[in-house]
This record gives C-alpha cells, sequence and structure tokens, in this order.
C-alpha cells in the first residue's frame, strides 16, 4: 500500500512540475515583446518611403521572405496548439506582422505573392514546405523541443536576412523593413532561450557563431517598430 501511494504522490509531482513548467513559459512568454507595437510596419508608412527600381535579388529574397516569416508564424501557431504556452502565441502575432510587411513591399513593387491562399502549413517554396514540417514534427516531442525549434527559426531568419542586407538589398524601404525584422528575431530569440533557462536549460547556438549569438543574448531586449 505505502508503495502504492508513493508511486501516485510522483506521478502527482511529475504532473504538477510539467504544469509549472508550462505556466512559467507562459508567464515569461516573450520577455515583453507584445507589448510593443509595429507601428512602423503599417502599409501605409512601407508605402510613404521612397519607391526605388528592384533588382532581380532583391525581388526573390522579398519572395522567399514573405514566406519564411509566414513558416515562422505557422510553425509557432503549431506548437501553440500542441503545448498552450504563451510565448508561441505572442511571437506568431508578431510573425503576422513580419510577412504582412513583406508583403507590402509585394505589392508596392508589383510583384507575384507567393502566398496565394493564406493556408496554415501550406508553402509553395518547396524547402520550406519540408522545413515547416520536419520543425513541427520536433517541436510536438517535447516543450524544450518546442522552444529549441523556436530558437532555430530565430537563428534561420537572422542569417537570412542579414545575407540579403550584406549582399542584394540597395532600397530604402527594404532594407527599413528587413532592419525591423531583424530587431524582432533578436528579441524572440532572446525570449525563446529566456524560457528554455526558466527550464533549466540551457541553449546552444545551431546556425549563428557563439560570438554573435552571446552578442545577441547578452544585450538587452531592442525597442523599436520590430516586435
Amino acid at each position: 500500500m505505502k508503495v502504492s501511494i508513493i508511486k501516485q504522490l510522483f506521478r502527482l509531482s511529475m504532473i504538477l512540475l510539467v504544469a509549472f513548467a508550462i505556466t512559467q513559459c507562459s508567464e515569461n512568454s516573450d520577455s515583453g515583446t507584445s507589448s510593443t507595437t509595429n507601428s512602423g510596419l503599417t502599409e501605409d508608412v512601407i508605402s510613404s518611403l521612397p519607391a526605388e527600381d528592384v533588382s532581380d535579388d532583391e525581388a526573390s529574397g522579398l519572395v522567399f521572405m514573405r514566406e519564411e516569416e509566414k513558416l515562422a508564424r505557422d510553425v509557432y501557431l503549431s506548437l501553440y496548439a500542441k503545448w498552450n504556452a504563451r510565448v508561441f502565441s505572442n511571437i506568431s502575432n508578431s510573425e503576422q506582422t513580419h510577412t504582412d510587411a513583406i508583403k507590402y513591399l509585394l505589392q508596392k513593387y508589383n510583384i507575384d505573392d507567393p502566398v496565394e491562399y493564406d493556408s496554415l502549413g501550406v508553402f509553395k517554396n518547396e524547402t520550406l514546405q519540408a522545413l515547416f514540417d520536419t520543425l513541427v514534427v520536433q517541436g510536438s516531442d517535447s516543450l524544450i523541443s518546442a522552444l529549441k525549434v523556436g530558437a532555430l527559426i530565430e537563428e534561420v531568419d537572422i542569417r537570412d536576412i542579414q545575407k540579403e542586407l550584406d549582399e542584394h538589398v540597395d532600397n530604402q524601404d527594404i532594407q527599413y523593413v528587413y532592419e525591423n525584422l531583424m530587431r524582432g528575431s533578436r528579441n524572440h530569440l532572446r525570449a525563446f532561450v529566456g524560457n528554455l533557462a526558466t527550464l533549466g536549460v540551457t541553449y546552444t547556438p545551431q546556425i549563428l557563431s557563439q560570438a554573435d549569438y552571446d552578442a545577441i543574448i547578452n544585450s538587452p531586449r531592442e525597442r523599436g517598430n520590430g516586435h
């Protein structure tokens, strides 16, 4: 009888521990990223910036980035449905603003939008489609795995946006939007890493160099138009 009671108490303690962890992820969610606004990423603001000739590389980058930001949103919505950790809900809202900002640029320059029908988890780019499928499965393994997926996505975003800024972007409005997205991605990375720390997990960067990662994590949350 005593052994049975001990087993029941152990199971109860484990359930309470998981519940506490999820609550902590909700309370610490995204280090306040949801409290800022993206007023600078509205269609009116983007349209008011000078329209310049768009290179083929800039156009291709916008098409890809439109779906990459959608991927982040879709993965976070999927993981929120699985784990009910508020960090995913809050940051998915920010990613919605990001993918919308790219859409406004596509419309401004009459570039075909790859997101013809905004269906959750559906992508025209085959690489992004495969990545979405993989990350959702990976993030469904555990809450910790889900948070690591979130951090990985933000690392990828930071790398890809920086590459566009360094190699292809010349237009003022595209640069403006990308820099806002970069600021948001750095904040999101800090949020996911912070949630992992709450669970006693030290995150190791998977894409960024250790030096670049440390520079982001050891600096305070950035304020501005990107969440």
